[in-house]
């Protein structure tokens, strides 16, 4: 499949995707071009779901900044908190930056379905992201107990709970596990902006790269749907907003 194919089936959903790589390849020429850095003065990190296709489908020239650091853990939420952010910012070069991609993800297959995709090896589809869609059927079948958060099983009851504060609003709309990704993200998107607050970085920059992450079948790859692109210039303690200038479109 060209990539032009590959990209209409994922932008019937999300229209400004691109792929992995050119996002990658986008964000490298952003930091050396605009930032005067190269890709290893960068220290990444990433929140973003531990299902093992996102591992397979890793952009190889993503290897060419420092890490990654794992802060998320199912659907990309940031589990490792405050602990885990400023273990990630105390390892960046004091004259670099930190680079965080994060989001939830989401299957699209060849055939265009949504939350499925074909794993390498396998005939049949499975659920991507299978933690997302199982909290949604608990929501549909009134199964999420307010505050019900156990050890045992916390990351899941954590997707649940988010998505139960926003019952209405997923179960009215016409793609319901769309939108379930649509509030992850946001949920996301507040907690990494509260973990950033509350984190001490000795470097120059911190890059935000906050995505609906895509994933399809195995030989299609990854995509990444970018929802904000902030610098924020440490010294200076001002924030800029990219995400107008179209890098990612």
């Amino acid at each position: 499949m060209k990539k032009r194919d590959k990209l209409g089936l994922i932008h019937k959903y999300y229209p400004n995707a691109v792929t992995s790589i050119d996002g990658i390849n986008t964000l490298i020429d952003f930091v050396e071009e605009n930032l005067d850095l190269e890709p290893a003065q960068i220290m990444f990190a990433d929140s973003i779901c531990s299902d093992d296709v996102n591992s397979i489908q890793y952009p190889a020239r993503a290897q060419e900044f420092l890490g990654p650091f794992k802060l998320g853990g199912l659907d990309g939420f940031p589990f490792t908190g405050l602990t885990g952010m400023a273990a990630f910012a105390s390892h960046v070069p004091d004259d670099g930056a930190v680079f965080v991609y994060y989001g939830p993800h989401i299957g699209v297959s060849a055939e265009g379905v949504l939350g499925e995709i074909h794993r390498h090896g396998q005939q049949i589809t499975s659920s991507c992201c299978g933690a997302a869609k199982g909290a949604l059927n608990k929501l549909k079948n009134n199964a999420i107990t307010e505050g019900d958060v156990k050890d045992i099983d916390y990351q899941m009851n954590t997707l649940e709970q988010i998505l139960f504060r926003q019952k209405d609003r997923i179960l009215k709309s016409d793609i319901p596990l769309y939108e379930a990704t649509e509030v992850i993200y946001e949920a996301i998107d507040e907690r990494i902006q509260e973990l950033v607050a509350q984190t001490k970085y000795n470097c120059k920059y911190i890059i935000l790269l906050g995505t609906i992450h895509i994933n399809s079948d195995s030989d299609i790859g990854s995509f990444t749907a970018v929802k904000r692109f902030d610098v924020i210039d440490i010294a200076l303690g001002h924030r800029q907003n990219y995400l107008a200038q179209r890098y990612f479109a």
